[in-house]
């Protein structure tokens, strides 16, 4: 059977373990509850592409409300959808929800509704119970180790159960000083679990602008289109400068983490904007591909934030 060894990391992994010449594939910590970002997923991403290892990022779950810590998770991670393997870490330390049997579906259900994707789920083999009612649509990524010092790529030679799923996808053997784990995988495999055929590719898929009925609030030569949350995005290309102090997220949502509070006479490069949740929001691009987002104006008022140029 093909098996494709990884590692998985988070903000305290050292590079080294992203270039372990035994790993094929990273999997990276990205978010964790509602308000966290890994401050180093993106350098991680990035070094374990460009040292062409197949990829994945997860979400810790913090056990709140499982719908927003999935949006949460898509909106951080956006720009990476079908590239990177899906993943809910489902673990006791720092989860509200630990032994809720619905929690792992609640989430999974809205990544999937929101990506065409259903992620993997890790979590240990004796809590697989928890996860029991994903197992019709989500692998299984089980950790289970002979001995917490088992600092060895060799494949430990125990029994693991899989519980209700019908297969185990992934098996973490090894988590002391480097998280090892081996899939049943070879790499097709693993770009099928990170891009199935059911992903809905919204942004290249967005249907060509129709004429609107009103052309004094939407030009309809303007390209537009419908990103992972459904709220529609206008391409417009210019410069804000706040008024006020303002929040620069995350995502364009005031329940997205946020990069940092930029004080009045801040000047946003912007590209797009979009009028949903109370604000029209501007994304300005940011490095590595990925945006912040700002609210510029309230969209019941018309109020702006600053003035644009």
């Amino acid at each position: 059977m093909a098996s494709l060894y990884t590692v998985d990391v988070y903000s305290g992994s050292d590079d080294s373990i992203i270039r372990d010449p035994h790993a094929q594939g990273v999997i990276v910590k990205a978010t964790q509850g509602t308000g966290y970002v890994n401050p180093k997923c993106n350098h991680q991403w990035d070094l374990a592409g460009s040292l062409g290892k197949k990829r994945g990022l997860y979400h810790y779950a913090g056990g709140g409300n499982p719908v927003a810590e999935a949006q949460f998770f898509i909106n951080n991670i956006k720009n990476y959808v079908g590239q990177a393997v899906l993943a809910l870490d489902w673990e006791e330390n720092q989860n509200a929800a630990w032994n809720n049997t619905n929690w792992a579906r609640q989430f999974v259900d809205e990544v999937h509704r929101i990506t065409g994707i259903y992620p993997i789920i890790y979590v240990q083999e004796s809590a697989i119970w928890q996860v029991a009612n994903c197992a019709d649509v989500c692998g299984l990524w089980v950790a289970k180790y002979p001995s917490m010092d088992w600092h060895s790529w060799t494949v430990p030679n125990m029994n693991v159960s899989s519980g209700a799923f019908k297969f185990i996808t992934g098996w973490q053997f090894a988590g002391d000083d480097e998280d090892r784990s081996v899939f049943s995988l070879d790499e097709a495999g693993w770009d099928k679990l990170a891009n199935p055929s059911t992903i809905i590719k919204q942004e290249i898929l967005a249907p060509k602008p129709q004429p609107t009925h009103n052309p004094a609030l939407e030009a309809p030569s303007t390209a537009n289109w419908v990103d992972a949350l459904g709220d529609r995005w206008f391409e417009e290309k210019g410069t804000f400068i706040s008024n006020c102090a303002l929040h620069l997220r995350w995502g364009a949502t005031v329940n997205s983490s946020v990069i940092a509070v930029v004080p009045a006479g801040t000047v946003i490069k912007y590209d797009a904007y979009s009028r949903h949740g109370g604000y029209v929001w501007l994304r300005q691009p940011r490095e590595h591909g990925q945006y912040g987002y700002i609210a510029c104006r309230d969209a019941n008022t018309n109020e702006a934030y600053g003035k644009f140029e």
